[in-house]
């Protein structure tokens, strides 16, 4: 008897075996639509450089052309000199410092050499080389970040700093959030800088900052008289323990019996010198800590790295002129002679 195949196991293969199909033409699909666009692509490439070296010649030639004269626009330029100054500011003053750059920088832009030449006492001529002043943050390692990082979760609510992460707040930081800033001036004269110094240096004095230095002065100041007198009090309490101790060096310890036949002897009085000697270090470090704060921070800031006595040549990426103008020429060129081409082929171009 021959076998009967179900009709129903029938239709299923039928379906399995379409579904195949479109499997298969889905993915003949995007392979070809991958293919086009990677024919498209080669096809525009070949076309671009077909038109390059069909005029080679005329390229290279305005290359050499348009650098020599970029060459020569850079050796007619004023050199520029740059340098730069580490500064680590006190008592909020690099509030002072940013705002004092942004007004150089205006004055430099108005021309007013006068008010340059007053500020740094230079001359109005050495004032006419100032090109201009930047300002950074300063050099940093990830433990500085870090730290920065913790300090502003502190001062803001603990709610609102669940939602702030490290990367979000470095990302999002101002200027003013470093301790060490960057100062950089450009110039036309590469000895200049030095001179600069010293009016860049008044530019951190302020009423702010001056009123901010006494206030931490007088914290100090309470703070040292504190310890001062803790010291006293243990130093007395000292003398005391010693008083008592050479008394008791100086009697015999005494002892007496009871009815009982017990014999008791009299002891010596407890005192606590170690614990007095280990309270006054602590003080005396204190002490110490309070002279070196004040002695470290006397001033509104401290010159990390001074200005060199010359500048160092500078030249910005988008004033090499040598370089510049060849690229463009090539670019211009090619999408020139890449043009003629495609007009070219659009008017003999039959559907």
């Amino acid at each position: 008897m021959s076998k009967e195949v179900p009709q129903g196991s029938q239709n299923e293969e039928v379906d399995l075996i379409q579904i195949f199909k479109y499997i298969g033409k889905f993915f003949d699909r995007i392979f070809n639509f991958f293919k086009s666009i990677f024919k498209g692509v080669l096809s525009t490439l070949v076309y671009v450089i077909k038109a390059i070296i069909d005029n080679y010649k005329i390229i290279f030639i305005s290359m050499i052309i348009a650098g020599a004269i970029g060459y020569g626009l850079e050796k007619t330029r004023k050199d520029v000199y740059l340098s730069r100054m580490l500064v680590k500011p006190y008592f909020d003053s690099k509030f002072q410092l940013v705002a004092n750059i942004d007004y150089y920088n205006a004055l430099i832009a108005d021309k007013d050499y006068q008010q340059l030449q007053s500020i740094f006492n230079i001359s109005d001529t050495d004032a006419d080389k100032i090109i201009d002043f930047e300002i950074h943050p300063g050099p940093e390692n990830e433990n500085d970040k870090i730290l920065q990082y913790d300090s502003f979760l502190k001062s803001i609510d603990s709610v609102r700093a669940q939602d702030i992460s490290f990367e979000e707040y470095i990302d999002n930081r101002s200027i003013y959030s470093g301790d060490v800033f960057e100062i950089i001036v450009k110039s036309h004269k590469k000895n200049i800088f030095r001179s600069l110094e010293e009016g860049l240096n008044s530019t951190f004095s302020n009423a702010y900052s001056a009123k901010k230095m006494k206030k931490r002065d007088s914290i100090l100041k309470i703070d040292k008289n504190r310890i001062i007198a803790s010291l006293k009090e243990v130093d007395s309490l000292k003398q005391v323990y010693i008083g008592i101790k050479k008394q008791e060096s100086q009697s015999d310890r005494k002892s007496f019996s009871t009815q009982d036949g017990f014999t008791y002897i009299e002891q010596r009085t407890e005192t606590k010198e170690y614990e007095l000697i280990e309270k006054q270090i602590k003080l005396q470090k204190d002490l110490s800590a309070l002279e070196a704060q004040k002695v470290e921070e006397d001033e509104f800031f401290d010159t990390l790295s001074s200005f060199p006595e010359v500048g160092a040549k500078h030249i910005e990426i988008s004033q090499r002129y040598s370089v510049i103008f060849p690229i463009l020429i090539f670019i211009f060129l090619s999408l020139l002679y890449l043009s003629k081409k495609l007009i070219k082929f659009v008017k003999n171009y039959e559907v």
